[in-house]
């Protein structure tokens, strides 16, 4: 069966509910029969104690002793009184046999049946205990099997009184067969109620339990669609309880995989660019280099100025390659955590008047000016000189590559942030976002020669140094790149 916890579920409940309507109809017998028993014993107290004040009564008002009475001396008197006709009809009053006896266990009435020689035998069981109880002037009672009755029986013995002087003992003796069936009446109705009540409590464990797997299910339908690459599937779970966070937490996994999952696609579109532009890259300067070499080796170029002008351009390819080997070097290196870089305390406008002077040489070709205003002369950091010179650098000859003949580059610090601002062609909006991711590069005229590493470089270095960079731009008005220093550097 596939959902093997609601059935699981539903076995728990319905060995639970089982157990516990064993336990209530165990306890329910129990407690019904010994109370059915005891109000038994109650009534018949009560009517035993009523019999034995009657008794009294009837017997003060014949004038006569009533032991007398019963062993025959005034007996005409009494049998005629109202006490005869009370005594010969005591059994229904009584509404149970009854026995009016001495000390001595002798039988003084017997109710209806005061004809029949009745004799010590059939007494009740435990009589004599009964009896000496009573004439000690409390009420007693005994419970077991009578012989005469062919059944449990209960016994009830009350002392009959003239003032302190306990006369007699009135004793009756009352089945608890009717007790007993009305138990088993009362068993039959629990049983079928409890066995009623367990069918209805199955059916709702069913469905209960149907209902608390049914989110787990779908929680497990979202896990085996993650597994097979959708990271667009959600659980739809909307529950304030640990089922609905589990499916909150699966929710927030499709999205952060699916999120990677574009940022992969996307990387990986980057690297196959950045491989197809490498492969360019690489390929066109070592064609250069071999077909400059195979004229030379071959002698079709012998003029010596010609000759010059090959060995210049072979030079010029070569370093195209060392520079596009070394940054990949360089990001590698960057990128790697165990790679430390030289951390010690420097002047950061030293670093920005070297990386400015090494600019201007770049700029000429292209008769830019390079301006650079500071507030200080002093201002002390931790880092590394020669990566935060090549980080200021390769943002410099953005500027430089992005700008116009005779345009302007302005370099200002003002103690806090350092601002490169051009007057350049801008970065595209759509492109901005991407500007330091891996293998990204602008396609536009000016950076056909790039290779797209060179802002990852400068953003790996900044991460190095705590440093934020941060870039406004507008296309063909210009672009400015600020860098942000850590509060903590030292002034």
């Amino acid at each position: 069966m596939k959902n093997k916890i609601a059935v699981k579920l539903t076995a728990y409940f319905s060995v639970t509910l089982l157990t516990l309507s064993i336990i209530i109809g165990i306890v329910f017998v129990n407690l019904f029969k010994n109370n059915a028993v005891e109000i038994h014993k109650k009534t018949l107290e009560n009517r035993a104690l009523t019999i034995a004040q009657t008794i009294f009564e009837l017997t003060e008002g014949t004038g006569l002793n009533f032991v007398n009475m019963m062993h025959g001396r005034g007996m005409g008197m009494m049998m005629q009184g109202g006490l005869g006709v009370y005594l010969r009809n005591l059994d229904d009053i009584a509404m149970a046999d009854a026995w009016i006896v001495d000390e001595n266990l002798n039988l003084l009435t017997t109710g209806t049946m005061s004809h029949m020689q009745y004799r010590y035998q059939d007494l009740p069981e435990d009589a004599d205990v009964v009896v000496k109880s009573a004439f000690s002037g409390s009420t007693t009672f005994s419970e077991g099997f009578s012989q005469l009755l062919n059944t449990s029986t209960i016994t009830v013995g009350t002392p009959i009184k003239t003032g302190n002087i306990t006369i007699g003992v009135l004793l009756l003796h009352s089945p608890v067969k009717g007790i007993e069936e009305a138990a088993e009446e009362g068993y039959k109705i629990l049983s079928i109620s409890i066995l009623t009540a367990l069918l209805l409590s199955l059916i709702l464990s069913v469905v209960m339990a149907l209902t608390f797997t049914k989110p787990l299910k779908k929680i497990n339908d979202t896990a085996l669609l993650l597994s097979e690459g959708n990271y667009t599937v959600k659980t739809d779970v909307n529950q304030k309880d640990e089922i609905g966070e589990l499916a909150g937490t699966i929710d927030e996994l499709s999205q952060r995989l699916d999120t990677a999952s574009r940022e992969s696609e996307k990387l990986q579109s980057q690297r196959q660019d950045f491989i197809t532009n490498i492969s360019h890259e690489l390929r066109t300067p070592v064609t250069v280099i071999r077909g400059s070499l195979e004229a030379l080796n071959d002698g079709i170029i012998k003029e010596p100025e010609a000759v010059k002008e090959y060995h210049k351009q072979m030079l010029s390819e070569s370093k195209s390659l060392e520079r596009l080997v070394n940054d990949l070097l360089e990001l590698s290196r960057l990128q790697n955590t165990d790679f430390k870089i030289e951390m010690q305390e420097i002047n950061i406008c030293d670093v920005l008047r070297d990386t400015v002077k090494s600019a201007y040489s770049i700029a000429k070709d292209k008769n830019i000016e390079i301006k650079y205003s500071m507030d200080c002369d002093l201002c002390v950091l931790n880092g590394d000189y020669g990566r935060l010179r090549q980080m200021f650098l390769i943002v410099i000859e953005n500027a430089i590559k992005f700008s116009l003949d005779n345009g302007k580059i302005q370099v200002n610090f003002d103690g806090e942030k350092i601002d490169i601002s051009d007057e350049g062609i801008g970065i595209h909006k759509e492109d901005l976002p991407y500007i330091f991711d891996r293998y990204y590069r602008v396609k536009t005229v000016e950076n056909k020669k790039g290779t797209g590493l060179g802002l990852t470089i400068a953003k790996q270095i900044a991460l190095r140094h705590n440093i934020d960079i941060k870039v406004i731009s507008e296309q063909n008005k210009g672009t400015t790149f600020t860098f942000e220093l850590p509060i903590n550097f030292i002034k």
